[in-house]
């Protein structure tokens, strides 16, 4: 695969988080235990939220990557916004087939269920991978830096503080320790410390270290690193 490391990637991190949050919402289904009623909710509760996010990530491509790679590369998005009303499809019948479990639930359900988002999550999969690899060319053949930090802040700019907080829980821990610095670092100050607090449980003794010392924090409140 072809890649520009130095230039703006406006796939790249949004990306891993998406990824993280359905291989880890896929574990969840695959041992859903439809005789506790609890662990239910708590595992069809997760996928809504990841079928909320792949619309609203979605909905953001198609309102702002795609018009920009049209404007001009004229087609080149074409495959990709087609498999969108796919995915769209797919999003719909998974959102159908949670419900029916949730009415009714029964193992033969849940595995149909675990086997349709499976197939979902492998053609997103593959779907991301071309966005990075093609959607990426066509944006650095045709944008400088510049531009392409002005589309990625329209983007930010129209992202809710809940779907923002429900974006960083995911994407924080799927990061680098570098790209996660910068993530973080990159947030207003007043935001940062909330971010701090809800990401903490999410990393390692390891990275939570990392992250202080690239913040230049403390990684224990009220004491200073040595």
């Amino acid at each position: 695969m072809t890649t520009a490391p130095s230039r703006l990637d406006l796939y790249a991190h949004i990306h891993k988080g998406l990824r993280l949050f359905m291989s880890d919402t896929l574990l969840q289904l695959s041992r859903l235990d439809v005789d506790d009623p609890l662990d239910l909710a708590a595992g069809l509760a997760q996928l809504d939220a990841l079928l909320d996010a792949a619309r609203h990530h979605l909905d953001k491509e198609n309102e702002f990557v795609h018009p920009a790679i049209e404007a001009r590369r004229a087609g080149a998005s074409a495959a990709i916004e087609a498999e969108h009303d796919e995915h769209l499809d797919s999003i719909a019948a998974l959102r159908a087939e949670s419900a029916a479990l949730r009415a009714m639930p029964t193992a033969a359900a849940a595995q149909r269920l675990y086997r349709r988002f499976s197939a979902f999550v492998a053609h997103n999969f593959e779907h991301m991978g071309v966005e990075e690899q093609r959607h990426n060319q066509a944006l650095w053949a045709a944008y400088t830096d510049a531009e392409l930090h002005e589309i990625h802040g329209r983007i930010l700019a129209s992202i809710g503080p809940r779907e923002m907080s429900e974006t960083l829980r995911w994407m924080i821990p799927a990061l680098t320790p570098a790209e996660r610095a910068l993530v973080v670092g990159s947030l207003p100050q007043a935001v940062q410390a909330p971010v701090l607090a809800a990401v903490r449980p999410l990393l390692n003794d390891s990275a939570w270290a990392k992250l202080c010392r690239a913040l230049d924090q403390a990684s224990v409140p009220g004491l200073v690193e040595a």
